[in-house]
């Protein structure tokens, strides 16, 4: 708790001083972590898939992940590296690419969240609607276009030109989409409802780590 303390407490600081720089940083961060985990999964389901008879019945997290499987269409090099004894090495490229993601998104959520906060404040007599404004806004009009940015930036990063963005949009994009408003307009209620401007984006990005984690696979899955 006292460890807690003290980083909130640092994070106000840096915040008050450079609050796009402190977003920034605390983005790319959270960006890496959810990449590791993802990389993490991924290194879990081909070690399932190489056991005998494939995934175990008591493996759970192995059994949510041949579902996941299920879903995504991943490519055969993509399930079987070619090495049968190894799991992959782990993708720093791929790690940088996250982290500069999340560095470089930052200033543009962090002056859309202000936008909101401007735009419809939140007040003792009026808190509800307020708050289903922001996260119509949010979900209607940011949400689109911030998966359409992701995709893009990591085909490119990737080095894919035109035609690998169109293939990226035809195949995974609507997917992202969808399990989005599954997800986020929930979590948004509460941070616009709960959580304080400083702390909005950093909450986004921690729970968005299992949501980064699931954008990564989605967008591997993908990979020639």
């Amino acid at each position: 708790m006292a460890i807690t303390t003290r980083l909130i407490a640092k994070f106000n600081s840096y915040y008050a001083e450079r609050p796009v720089l402190t977003i920034m940083i605390t983005n790319a961060v959270l960006g890496g972590i959810a990449d590791t985990v993802a990389q993490s999964l991924t290194v879990i389901r081909q070690r399932s898939l190489r056991q005998p008879g494939g995934v175990q019945k008591d493996d759970f997290l192995s059994i949510e992940l041949h579902e996941l499987d299920k879903k995504i269409a991943f490519s055969p090099t993509e399930l079987i590296p070619a090495s049968m004894n190894l799991p992959p090495p782990f993708d720093f490229e791929r790690l940088t690419r996250f982290m500069a993601y999340g560095f470089m998104m930052s200033p543009v959520q962090f002056h859309w969240f202000s936008f909101l906060s401007r735009s419809f404040p939140v007040t003792k007599h009026s808190g509800l609607i307020p708050v289903l404004k922001r996260v119509a806004f949010d979900q209607l009009m940011f949400a689109p276009v911030g998966l359409a940015c992701f995709f893009t930036f990591m085909t490119v990063a990737e080095g894919g030109g035109r035609r690998a963005v169109t293939r990226k949009f035809q195949d995974v994009y609507m997917p992202a989409l969808k399990a989005n408003y599954i997800i986020w307009p929930a979590v948004q209620l509460l941070n616009f409802r709960v959580i304080p401007l400083q702390f909005q984006i950093p909450f986004v990005s921690t729970v968005g780590i299992a949501w980064t984690a699931y954008l990564s696979l989605t967008n591997s899955s993908d990979e020639a």
